[in-house]
């Protein structure tokens, strides 16, 4: 499949897997993360990464898509900029590769990432 950027809003998407920058701790609070889970269904999103817990900066954990037009969220956590020689580069990298990795595993032909506009 040829690769393709869409501009559009990421919870009107359909794709196999969204990925979507999480917090470590199972909450949504602002931004891209509060539009993935309201567009969801917070309550039942909310409740599954619930169960994951907490997720260490570059890992990812895997959620149902519920209402959105996907089958999975890959939630990866980044890391938090300091000055790029806390290991922010590395984290950054680890997280992509894992999403990539776990798309692959679920047989995902499509991801998207980015943005709500």
């Amino acid at each position: 499949m040829p690769f393709k950027i869409v501009r559009n809003d990421i919870t009107k998407v359909k794709a196999d897997a969204i990925v979507n920058t999480a917090n470590p701790n199972p909450i949504c609070v602002s931004g891209t993360d509060l539009a993935i889970y309201e567009a969801a269904g917070k309550e039942k999103l909310l409740e599954e990464r619930a169960g994951i817990g907490k997720i260490a900066r570059g890992d990812i954990a895997v959620t149902g898509a519920y209402n959105l037009k996907a089958k999975y969220i890959i939630h990866t956590v980044g890391p938090v900029w300091t000055d790029g020689l806390h290991h922010e580069f590395e984290i950054l990298e680890d997280y992509y590769r894992k999403s990539l990795q776990k798309a692959l595993e679920l047989k995902c032909e499509s991801i998207a990432r980015g943005s709500v506009l």
